[in-house]
């Protein structure tokens, strides 16, 4: 009885050693075996073409994942495993960033362009976005829906294929494939823990299938529970804070635990309940608020400690989420007749995860500040630590994701076309809950009623300070916050017909042709708690939470033709062109893209290829029907430094320790946003060395015009500070009546006070707009290698790398290109790397999988120039098959339970880069069943 879905073509040494990571002793067939072999395949369509071929390698490199690697590189989900890909070049943050880069969302970032720069396909068609955005990159698919027992394989394209698929093929195309064809059923059970506490997992699969004489039925159904890890079981609390480490007994945190502040001056409540400014009286005060409070200094020039710290204050902050998914795949074909096949694919999941951020506990400086009829201007922080308040408050995830491809296909011709009709639909929603502080309930709590105004608006109440430097509790937490709901939706329905086939018979062989006609919509709606909104002037507004309301529809109608042309026996073209229309509120109203190819065979074992395409991305829906959503950055303010004579761009950053402060910043969307442009280059080759031996590379480049963005707050602001001075940083004189001047100035708000009597910035506004222009080339290389060791077994051998030669940007498209490869705005690695070497013999099977980041310049580079170590993680998996039916191992991921490297500038909570992963390692029992 088969295991297994209909084996995957493959059409001799190459390609085999290219698709299934050698896997299996066939890839040490002899090449006239194999050549044999090749006459009796079918032909197959492989991601990137919509033409049938028996080859796997194209013009443009492909990436092939089989379920079975995914398996012996130890790993639970699609996510882990596409993460380790060698062209995963670019950052993304992962669930130790618990703000508002989408915390529960598993993004793919290829070539660095940024999530949604590639396009994920589900059995060739697309999927639902992610309801919310990742950062200020718009929306993308987020792979956490997708169950690893439905795969069959992945195929990864890298490079432009908006031709053949349309928008955001831009940096390359992740095509998931699931399990069709499968016979018998296959159940896999899988628990397992980290051996430095928390991330208990379990994880059930149950894979099956029925064939019958014209039919087939696949199914799978997966659920994955997973505990959480929180940074107390990392040792990542302030005491791994570098500068603690360098200076343990003066510790420094702008975010500490309890202070009061009248004017200037910090003041203590003592045992006596007197307000006093000594060290004693601060020292009782910590001591009445929270044992665990001890004396902090707000900056690192602070002479004496002015604040009660909280050591502890991250040790509830999530850094994985807990995961409790269900999922459930199930597929099925009938043929009507030799020449009429039906078929449907239906894939849901449904999600129950959470997780912890220290915001739940944090009340800065806005909702205490007041006018006190007693001490005049007052203001007070207050931080409360999960034992205070019942314990650990959670985020809770609950999302729904489905997709739903169903259509006919059939030949014409004798069965020399073929067609494919079908539709699609795909949905993905998302409901978060989250406790929240409310501002007006702090504030009647911790000072009373109104008394009345100041002349500039400011509440006059009577601070009380016995409140503020006292022990919280649960009823006093839940008397202060409310539970905050929003949700999404995203939608994504398609129509396509498909007709492929030879043309022609040309001297050197058929002219091959694909034709496809697309109808579809896109849609997505966010629907936030109102009280979070910007424009919400009730009682209840929520505190430091501003969500982003809006959406709206898209439709897109597409039609493309494809060609395969032997132009002779060993050169084969490949030309694609496909013409998009769009119906928004946005100007945008087509885009034109091509592709063309080159494959050629000197020898039966060198390919030679190159590919040059154009590709586009449409703008975003997110960044054309968003509502106005605030956040409170960090600044450095360039125009007080200038007005002051500080210096803003020496060594010692001298503006940054002067001005640099948290301001209030809002963004809206732009219905004015045009498509952003691409062009892709490949040139490489696959070269079979020997039967049982392949290597390839590629050099690739990449360009974008046109990148979608906000502007950078420090570019912002430097051209705010040269509008109002009327000169730039090097004294030439700037046009204060222009219009940029206009806009500048206009932007940012500076609203002299009481409270702000140097005019700082209050307030400013930003939009997304077509600005950047990117530009990436780099070199991926592969070797593949099969031994057999006769009646020691087969030893198989794979590596992968990634090396990015250059990757430069300019804020405009009429500035010269900045190479910043190397630099912190680049935010991720120089290389990637991955290898395996796998071994099986009568019923053994064992896996050693590695894969390396590359190092990445430290943080701070002025503070600490230089760059962080590369990071190497290995996982191993060995296997057993003790009866014909039952199957046991285990896995062990993070072998040598390696941590992120070190570096010591990197001062923000976790004190390393978010994308880097602080589980350590884990230890995994498998046990596998079939009948």
């Amino acid at each position: 009885m088969s295991r297994s879905s209909v084996p995957y073509p493959v059409p001799g040494c190459l390609s085999a050693a290219l698709l299934l990571a050698l896997a299996m002793p066939a890839a040490a067939q002899t090449t006239s075996a194999a050549d044999d072999r090749v006459s009796t395949l079918d032909q197959v369509q492989v991601t990137g073409s919509r033409i049938a071929r028996t080859e796997i390698e194209g013009p443009a490199p492909v990436t092939v994942i089989t379920a079975e690697e995914i398996r012996k590189q130890g790993f639970s989900t699609v996510w882990e495993s596409l993460g380790t890909l060698t062209q995963f070049t670019g950052n993304t943050l992962n669930e130790s960033d618990q703000t508002g880069n989408s915390p529960n969302g598993q993004f793919m970032n290829l070539r660095g362009l940024g999530p949604g720069y590639q396009l994920i396909l589900l059995n060739g068609q697309r999927l639902a976005d992610y309801p919310q955005a990742y950062g200020s990159n718009g929306t993308a698919v987020s792979l956490g829906s997708i169950p690893a027992a439905a795969i069959e394989r992945i195929e990864v394209m890298s490079g432009g294929a908006s031709a053949i698929y349309g928008s955001d093929a831009v940096a390359g195309v992740v095509n998931i494939i699931t399990k069709e064809n499968f016979s018998g059923d296959t159940i896999r059970l899988r628990g397992g823990t980290t051996t430095q506490g928390g991330g208990d997992t379990g994880l059930f699969q149950w894979t099956g299938g029925r064939t019958g004489e014209r039919w087939s039925l696949t199914y799978a159904l997966e659920r994955l529970d997973r505990e959480e890890i929180v940074a107390a079981q990392r040792d990542l609390t302030y005491l791994a804070h570098p500068q603690y480490r360098t200076n343990p007994e003066r510790p420094t945190a702008s975010i500490s635990g309890v202070y009061f502040r009248a004017g200037n001056n910090y003041l203590w409540r003592n045992d006596a309940g007197a307000l006093s400014p000594s060290y004693q009286a601060l020292l009782e005060a910590c001591d009445a608020t929270n044992p665990d409070f001890v004396p902090f200094h707000s900056t690192a020039s602070v002479a004496v400690p002015n604040r009660c710290g909280a050591l502890g204050y991250y040790d509830a902050r999530s850094i994985q989420n807990a995961y409790g998914k269900t999922s459930a795949y199930v597929s099925g074909s009938f043929d009507f007749s030799d020449t009429l096949t039906g078929y449907a694919q239906l894939l849901g999941s449904d999600s129950n995860d959470k997780s912890s951020s220290q915001t739940h506990y944090y009340i800065g400086e806005g909702p205490f500040t007041v006018q006190d009829p007693v001490r005049g201007l007052v203001t007070a922080q207050r931080i409360f630590l999960p034992g205070e308040v019942g314990g650990t408050k959670y985020i809770e995830y609950d999302e729904r994701a489905w997709s739903i491809n169903a259509g006919l296909r059939g030949t014409l011709g004798d069965g020399r076309f073929d067609w494919d009709a079908s539709v699609t639909s795909s949905r993905f929603e998302i409901t978060t809950t989250r406790p929240r502080f409310l501002t007006r309930a702090v504030r009647d709590y911790y000072m009373g009623p109104i008394l009345g105004y100041t002349a500039n608006g400011t509440e006059i109440r009577e601070f009380y300070t016995d409140r503020l430097f006292a022990p919280g509790s649960a009823a006093l937490y839940d008397r202060l916050t409310t539970t905050v709901v929003s949700s999404g939706v995203s939608k994504s329905d398609q129509a396509q017909f498909v007709f492929s086939g030879p043309l022609v018979d040309l001297p050197a062989g058929p002219l091959q042709m694909a034709a496809v006609v697309e109808a579809a919509k896109q849609e997505y709606s966010l629907t936030p708690d109102p009280r979070t909104t910007v424009d919400y002037t009730g009682p209840d507004r929520v505190y430091n939470l501003t969500s982003t309301p809006g959406g709206g529809p898209r439709n897109r109608y597409a039609a493309g033709l494809e060609f395969r042309v032997p132009v002779f026996s060993r050169l084969e073209a490949t030309l694609a062109g496909r013409y998009d229309k769009y119906d928004d509120i946005t100007s945008v109203d087509d885009a034109i893209t091509w592709q063309a190819g080159l494959e050629w065979r000197p020898f039966d074992t060198l390919l030679l290829r190159g590919a040059h395409a154009t590709s586009f991305r449409a703008p975003d829906l997110l960044w054309i029907y968003a509502g106005t959503t605030g956040s409170n950055p960090f600044v450095k303010d360039e125009y007080l430094c200038r007005l002051n004579g500080v210096p803003v761009d020496d060594p010692t950053d001298a503006c940054n320790a002067a001005f640099n402060y948290q301001t209030y910043m809002t963004q809206t969307s732009n219905p004015l946003l045009e498509e952003e442009k691409g062009k892709s280059t490949t040139l490489g080759f696959v070269w079979d060395v020997l039967p049982n031996l392949s290597v390839s590379a590629d050099w690739y480049r990449i360009e974008l015009e046109g990148r979608v963005q906000t502007l950078p707050t420090n570019y912002y602001l430097e051209q705010e500070a040269n509008c109002r001075l009327g000169q730039d940083r090097d004294g030439n004189a700037v046009d204060t009546g222009s219009q940029a001047c206009q806009f500048y100035a206009g932007a940012v708000q500076r609203v002299v006070s009481d409270l702000n009597p140097d005019g700082r910035i209050t307030r400013f506004a930003t939009y997304p707009i077509n600005a950047t222009l990117m530009r990436t080339e780099g070199l991926d290389a592969s070797l593949r290698y099969g031994l057999d060791l006769g009646g020691w077994g087969d030893l198989n051998l794979q590596a992968g790398y990634t090396h990015v030669l250059e990757f430069e940007v300019a804020q405009f498209a009429d500035q010269p290109l900045s190479d910043v490869r190397s630099t912190v705005e680049y935010n991720s690695q120089r290389s990637r790397a991955n290898w395996r070497a796998a071994w099986s013999n009568d019923g053994w099977n064992a896996s050693l999988y590695g894969y390396r980041y590359g190092s990445r310049p430290n943080y701070n580079g002025t503070a600490i120039p230089g760059r962080t170590s590369g990071y190497v993680i290995w996982n191993a998996d060995v296997s057993h098959a003790i009866t014909e039916n039952v199957t046991l191992g285990i896995s062990v991921l993070n072998l040598l339970d390696e941590m992120p490297p070190r570096d010591d500038s990197h001062t923000a909570w976790p004190y390393f880069a978010s994308s880097y992963s602080a589980i350590g390692r884990q230890v995994f029992a498998n046990i596998t069943f079939d009948f």
